[in-house]
């Protein structure tokens, strides 16, 4: 026996002989098994596989593998010793067979599965690659096939039977089609009614089928001049039938996809309405549609800056005023959502629509979240409704049209994806009611969407009107003139079928031929009879049956591709989706290269500050105005009080001085002094006091409120905020009213505060003197300039500072010279001047040569007089220090008849009451209501974005706006690419 992996077995394996054929073959040991050839390399000492065995052994194993089948027999006297050898011998020579079979099953066996692989692959690669088209079919249908019962699909089925029924009767086809041949042959001219077998006859002609041809050469023969008339009327009869049969197959068909296409539409709803609950639980993302809409919204805001532009398609719906542009949309749409009317202008904004398909037919507003029910009528009463008030407040005072793009969507089953956007409809004259530049203003929003080089263009022309009168064609035509991306569409085909004189007009027009523009496409619809309450079934009910019974299809004027809002849906859909993959990533890269532009720039001027947009940044305004307003609440009822009784003093002492204490006390009464006091305040106090006194508050409240602002300012250096945060203070304060009902309580309480006259102790007494000393010396003070201004500089000033006197000056010095001589002679004299004291002023100074007007003498003395009488006011308010006890005992004393001091006093005593009062009304009235108004402010500018675009300005803001919009459009752009690609 042979041991596996013995040098014997090795060699057998090496030395492999055909045994059947009687041809001996060595097998080189390179290809050897790699198992084998180890142990074949181990036994023969070699321990580098790749030097060969020594050769002692290798002739050693080759003599071996030439030994004959049978064993030679023993040499006498061999004995046991030989029979075991040649019983080994035997049993090497049966293993090297046995192994020789092994290796020759298992090359066949490799050979055999290496060319069944590659005939497999052969056969694979001759087959055509279909994964570039399961984008065609929608995620949930592979999901629906996972769950429809096979067995009851195809019961569901028609029978072949019914198929059968409907397919046309082919062997009466081939006989009406030899006979036309023949006729065709025969050389019959049947003018334009026969145009229509020109085809079959080509057909025909072309035909290489000898029993055709032979059937040809005798029909032709056999018909002679004398019975073409004849022939020739019942000729035309056959191809009419002909033509007739081959119609009603082809509707025989339609009606069969239609009926097809309507189940499998009721069948998506129902799968869509499935997921729409949640059946599959799966994660519930935006359609591909939906993404690109959003990325086309985001871009309507966005102002292009960097050479960035909007170059993602969508499509442009124009055309003439009342061509039909809304009536195609709308059946595009299978929805009646636009506002109609007879021959006014209805659109006028543009309004991008998003179709896509859904479980329910609905449409929604991109910053709404009602959806309108397209099946009912209430709601698309309330949809169009809604898009006319949208419409019209979009249009600026004074204007017609508006350039605002108002954003809708569409879905429902069965709908195509895309995105279009109709247009206002192009005017040849500005009519009364429009503004002058309507006309300007619907070619410029027109030329703006069209020049998009990736827009697709659906041009609408009026086909019940004359093509000559056509505006839009020749701007198309400007703005496409290759027509790479333009379809043209042909509405009203119902109309001008019955108008035109030569129907083939319409075929000129479809087939390019009567306008000058070029289009990819040629479409003739019909959009309904013209009444407003048809419904879009109805619609394409109606568009059904005309171009069945038209003869613009029955002549070949049109083809079957060529008609019905239908096709028009597929094939505009197809083209924007083409034209989307074949631009959205270079628009992707378009964006990002946008965005390091912008990054960059905000790095090298604002690399310490937040990118912190408009919105941003105005929530951050409005968090430091109110903190603003509320500090106000922390201000100390002594600082309130403190301020609102300086203000009000300021504003009251002038009245007080000169309307009540100076008329009051020239009388030289006491009597009379205090009577004319008490009138004078009860009339000041029932008119003029409140009113005054609430200015003072609501300005305190205004300048305190502006200087938290101003500090709040100071700490943050950042001045952006600046024309939001004045704004806001001004709306507000002009918001707010005071409440004034205030003003009655507050009357009460200072005429009571002014009624008062018992000072209870000196303290009161002293500050009353204090208050009526620096009063006094302030009106002292006023008076000495006004003295100075008058006469001019004095010596001392001449000199110092080398300044003269005026004219005027000189006159006024002299009389106040002489007046003053006047007062020394006559101390209590009163405050007018008698007319003889004028007289001998005036006298007196003309002896000195000065000429002088009795009006300027008395301008001098009241001014002289005042001086005097408040420098003796003063005199006598000292003497008052030392009355207080005279007061209290009520002695009766002219030298201390302080009653100019108690005035004083209870002037003080109603500012200090009233401040406190209007204190109270502010704290815990109107700082609450001037903060209600204030966030009322913010409230009103958060939702006015041109408010907030005009308040928060600057690089810095514009440029974090579009960083942000630019980053949003690039994430929506690549989220979109992604679900496109996934969706290939």
């Amino acid at each position: 026996m042979l041991r596996v992996g013995s040098k014997a077995a090795c060699m057998a394996c090496r030395n492999l002989v055909s045994t059947n054929m009687g041809i001996r073959f060595r097998v080189p040991l390179q290809k050897l098994h790699p198992l084998s050839r180890a142990i074949h390399h181990r036994y023969s000492g070699n321990t580098n596989p790749q030097r060969p065995p020594h050769r002692t052994a290798a002739r050693y194993f080759t003599s071996m593998s030439r030994l004959p089948m049978r064993p030679p027999k023993p040499p006498p006297g061999s004995g046991g010793r030989n029979y075991q050898q040649k019983r080994n011998f035997w049993v090497a020579r049966l293993a090297a067979r046995l192994l020789k079979l092994r290796y020759i099953l298992l090359g066949s066996a490799v050979g055999g599965g290496y060319t069944a692989k590659k005939t497999y692959d052969e056969w694979k690669d001759m087959l055509p690659d279909f994964s570039e088209y399961n984008w065609v079919i929608p995620d949930f249908v592979w999901e629906l096939s996972e769950q429809i019962d096979l067995d009851k699909l195809a019961k569901a089925l028609p029978e072949i039977e019914e198929i059968a029924k409907l397919l046309p009767d082919f062997d009466k086809i081939g006989e009406n089609f030899t006979f036309l041949k023949s006729l065709l042959s025969s050389g019959v001219s049947l003018g334009s009614e026969v145009k229509g077998a020109s085809g079959l006859h080509q057909l025909l002609e072309t035909s290489s089928d000898p029993a055709l041809k032979a059937t040809d050469s005798s029909t032709a023969a056999s018909h002679d001049a004398s019975d073409k008339q004849y022939k020739k009327s019942s000729d035309k009869e056959k191809i009419d039938q002909l033509q007739e049969d081959l119609l009603r197959t082809q509707l025989k068909y339609q009606r069969m996809l239609e009926r097809l296409e309507k189940e499998n539409k009721e069948l998506r709803k129902v799968v869509l309405q499935k997921d729409d609950k949640g059946i599959h639980q799966r994660k519930v993302k935006k359609s591909l549609i939906d993404l690109y809409s959003e990325v086309l919204d985001i871009l309507s805001d966005y102002d292009a800056n960097y050479n960035t532009q909007d170059h993602l398609p969508r499509v442009v719906v124009v055309g003439d005023q009342s061509a039909g542009k809304t009536s195609v949309l709308e059946m595009i749409a299978q929805a009646r959502i636009f506002p109609r009317g007879s021959g006014e202008m209805m659109t006028r904004s543009p309004v991008k629509v998003t179709l896509s398909e859904g479980p329910h037919h609905v449409a929604m507003f991109k910053d709404s979240g009602r959806e309108f029910d397209l099946n009912k009528e209430e709601d698309l009463a309330a949809l169009r409704h809604e898009i006319e008030l949208r419409m019209r407040k979009s249009v600026k005072e004074g204007q017609t049209v508006s350039s605002e793009t108002i954003s809708l969507s569409v879905k429902g089953p069965g709908i195509q994806r895309m995105v279009l956007v109709d247009l206002p409809g192009v005017i040849s004259t500005v009519t009364t009611g429009m503004a002058s530049d309507t006309k300007d203003t619907i070619f410029s929003i027109s030329k703006a969407y069209m020049q998009n080089p990736n827009a697709i263009i659906l041009c609408i022309q009026d086909g019940s009107v004359d093509a000559e009168r056509s505006i839009v064609t020749d701007l198309v035509s400007q703005m496409d003139p290759q027509g790479k991306r333009t379809i043209f569409v042909l509405t009203k085909v119902d109309l001008a079928e019955k108008n035109l004189a030569s129907p083939s007009r319409i075929q000129q027009i479809v087939e390019g031929k009567l306008f000058p523009m070029k289009a990819l496409g040629y479409f003739a619809v019909v959009t309904g009879k013209g009444s407003t309450g048809e419904s879009i079934e109805s619609i394409k009910d109606y568009e059904e049956d005309f171009f069945q019974n038209s003869r613009l299809l029955r002549d070949g004027m049109l083809k079957a591709h060529q008609v019905t809002t239908k096709n028009l849906s597929l094939a505009v859909s197809d083209c924007f989706w083409k034209m989307v993959r074949e631009s959205v990533e270079q628009q992707a890269d378009v964006f990002k290269a946008s965005r390091f532009n912008l990054e960059t720039e905000w790095k090298n001027n604002y690399p310490r500050l937040r990118e912190l947009d408009r919105n941003e940044l105005f929530e951050k305004a409005k968090n430091e105005i109110l903190d603003e307003v509320i500090s106000l609440s922390q201000v100390t009822p002594q600082h309130w009080e403190a301020i609102l009784q300086k203000k009000l003093w300021e504003r009251v002492s002038t009245h007080v001085i000169e309307n009540i204490y100076l008329p009051a006390a020239q009388t030289m009464d006491s009597g009379t002094f205090n009577t004319t006091v008490d009138i004078k305040l009860k009339q000041w106090t029932d008119k003029q006091l409140p009113h005054k006194a609430l200015e003072v508050a609501w300005e305190t409240l205004q300048e305190e409120f502006a200087r938290f602002m101003a500090e709040y300012r100071g700490k943050d250096q950042d001045d952006i905020f600046d024309k939001l945060k004045e704004a806001v203070k001004d709306e507000s304060i002009k918001r707010h009213k005071w409440n004034e009902r205030a003003m009655d309580s507050l009357r009460v309480i200072q005429h009571n505060a002014l009624e008062d006259r018992s000072i209870t102790d000196k303290p009161q007494w002293d500050a009353a003197i204090q208050f009526m000393e620096e009063t006094l010396q302030s009106r002292l003070k006023d008076t000495d300039s006004v003295i100075r201004d008058m006469v001019g500089p004095d010596w001392k000033q001449r000199w110092l500072n080398w300044k003269n006197r005026s004219p005027d000056q000189h006159i006024r010095n002299e009389t106040k010279n002489e007046l003053e001589r006047l007062l020394k002679l006559h101390d209590d004299h009163t405050a007018y001047l008698a007319n003889d004291e004028v007289t001998t002023v005036r006298k007196n100074l003309e002896g000195r040569g000065v000429e002088v007007d009795p009006v300027l003498i008395k301008d001098t003395w009241h001014q002289l007089y005042r001086r005097h009488f408040l420098q003796k006011a003063l005199a006598h308010c000292s003497l008052c220090k030392r009355g207080f006890y005279y007061y209290q005992r009520h002695f009766v004393d002219s030298e201390l008849e302080c009653n100019d001091v108690v005035l004083f006093w209870r002037i003080q005593r109603m500012l200090v009451i009233t401040a406190n009062t209007l204190r109270q009304q502010l704290t815990n009235t109107e700082v609450r209501r001037l903060e209600k108004n204030v966030k009322e402010v913010l409230d009103d500018f958060g939702e006015d974005m041109e408010k907030k675009t005009q308040l928060i300005t600057g690089r810095r803001v514009q440029l974090a706006e579009d960083l942000k919009k630019v980053r949003e459009i690039q994430e929506k752009l690549e989220a979109f690419i992604e679900a496109l690609h996934n969706e290939k």
